[in-house]
């Protein structure tokens, strides 16, 4: 099948710093008549289904991604974010790039390699305490296992049946992660992985936030 993807790429008039939480927090209350900018409810409650709207920091520009009915949504505001409050400071946005695609997704018929442009948060607490427990090849094993249901998730969520096994190989090592201020463990370097996912499309956990992000090599 085919996904729409929207890419939209903002440039400032000086480098934005504040991390792609920020980013998305202004977003969220500027248009928080847009649930799918923020997935909040109200009164504590929110949507919890993939992100159809992914903020992310790549090579220092700021990015919003948008998928299938997200791409509505950004084009409804391209014109309304010239600037950007961060932190009580303005940043003038001089420069927006839209790329919109129809990309495929679903199972391939070879392997496809992706690269982890920004740390895949991949642990949640109770998979995180047997992660400590095991040796390397049941960490590797654990988080083939854990890719592969991130990958199914999505597919799902955009109603597709998938109809062979997913096959995944990783070369990824660990790293630190700041998420609400704590210590977590992350993930980066490369997989390949026997499915068509779009260029920049998050993986795991809290990828409205930019976590995640993948892109194919070549």
């Amino acid at each position: 099948m085919k996904l729409k993807t929207m890419l939209l790429k903002m440039e400032s008039n000086q480098s934005i710093r504040e991390d792609s939480a920020k980013f998305r927090g202004f977003f969220a209350n500027k248009f928080n008549s847009y649930l799918l900018l923020h997935n909040h409810l109200g009164k504590h409650k929110f949507l919890y289904k993939y992100p159809r709207i992914q903020y992310k920091t790549i090579n220092r520009v700021k990015v919003i991604l948008g998928l299938e009915e997200g791409i509505n949504v950004l084009q409804n505001i391209y014109n309304q974010c010239d600037q950007i409050v961060l932190d009580g400071y303005s940043y003038q946005i001089f420069s927006k790039e839209i790329v919109l695609k129809e990309e495929d997704f679903g199972i391939s018929s070879e392997n496809i390699k992706y690269k982890f442009l920004t740390h895949w948060f991949a642990l949640n607490e109770d998979n995180y305490q047997r992660y400590k427990n095991y040796n390397y090849p049941e960490r590797t094993d654990q988080l083939k296992s854990i890719l592969i249901r991130n990958i199914m998730a999505i597919a799902k969520t955009f109603q597709y049946f998938v109809e062979s096994k997913i096959i995944v190989k990783t070369d990824l090592k660990e790293t630190s992660i700041k998420f609400k201020r704590k210590d977590m463990i992350g993930f980066y370097g490369t997989f390949q992985v026997n499915f068509n996912l779009p260029d920049y499309i998050g993986l795991g956990k809290s990828v409205s936030r930019g976590f995640g992000t993948i892109k194919k090599l070549k």
